[in-house]
């Protein structure tokens, strides 16, 4: 019995003595399934140091489980396509709505049993997270690629038939041939590859939300080579998009190559 008791004690002994950097460190080296056996073996640890690193990743822990569940509701379209098509293409496009530079589209197929954590809508994501997800989809992707539509183009056939262009370039480039397309709202003309038009689709389905991230970076990429050669239209800050500053550039130096015509009337 003494000694049952003795060992109790000394163990707690032997987990207070460590120091608080050396938890910590054994926390940030360990692998999240680790996690719930760090927490058991520091539960009894009465410093305030050690409570709150094990509060922290309890909270981290947390935040991955309500992530999954996210995902989860993110692959309904993946779900209930998956049993008669093997490949699954997402589409989306960036660039609809600037006065400056292509529409690009993306086109991702991405593996069934695929999970990207926080892939979602583009417009939801911070430059650097975009930039992070980019690399992660590019590296699991069964086939991923962007099509473009130049401004000249955009002018000759209008925005809307300029980003199905865009879209259908993006999906003759793909090495992979899909086999059903679910798309961000439209339905792509001149396509015999069956189509799911989802409203919102970039925040319903990670294909979609996957080709709109690879979009959205590709375009934004671009935007700043760009502003290396007009660096006084500052491209490199909106993209092309209608701010204050921009359409003041425009005013004041003129449109440049990569603008379009038809949406800058107004302002020349």
């Amino acid at each position: 019995m003494y000694n049952d008791c003795a060992q109790v004690f000394f163990g707690k002994e032997v987990t207070m003595s460590k120091k608080i950097v050396d938890i910590k460190s054994e926390f940030e080296n360990a692998a999240r399934e680790e996690w719930q056996t760090l927490f058991e073996e520091y539960a009894s640890d009465e410093r305030s140091g050690v409570k709150n690193l094990i509060l922290s990743y309890q909270k981290k822990q947390i935040a991955y489980e309500k992530e999954l569940l996210r995902l989860e509701t993110m692959l309904a379209f993946e779900k209930k396509y998956g049993n008669e098509y093997e490949c699954i293409c997402g589409i989306d496009e960036a660039g609809r709505g600037p006065l400056a530079g292509p529409v690009v589209a993306g086109a991702v197929i991405l593996p069934k049993d695929c999970e990207i954590l926080y892939l979602n809508d583009s417009k939801k994501l911070s430059a650097a997270k975009r930039e992070e997800l980019y690399d992660e989809i590019m590296e699991k992707a069964v086939a991923a690629a962007v099509g473009m539509a130049s401004p000249a183009r955009i002018d000759e056939i209008n925005i809307l038939q300029a980003t199905y262009e865009a879209m259908r370039e993006a999906i003759s480039k793909l090495a992979v041939e899909p086999g059903i397309l679910l798309n961000d709202a439209v339905t792509i003309p001149e396509m015999i590859i069956p189509q799911v038009p989802i409203i919102k689709g970039d925040a319903k389905s990670v294909s979609i939300a996957a080709a709109s991230i690879l979009a959205k970076v590709t375009r934004d990429r671009l935007m700043v080579e760009y502003d290396k050669v007009m660096p006084e239209y500052g491209f490199a800050g909106h993209k092309g998009y209608g701010s204050k500053e921009h359409i003041e550039a425009i005013k004041k130096y003129g449109p440049t190559p990569i603008h379009r015509k038809t949406f800058i009337k107004k302002f020349i």
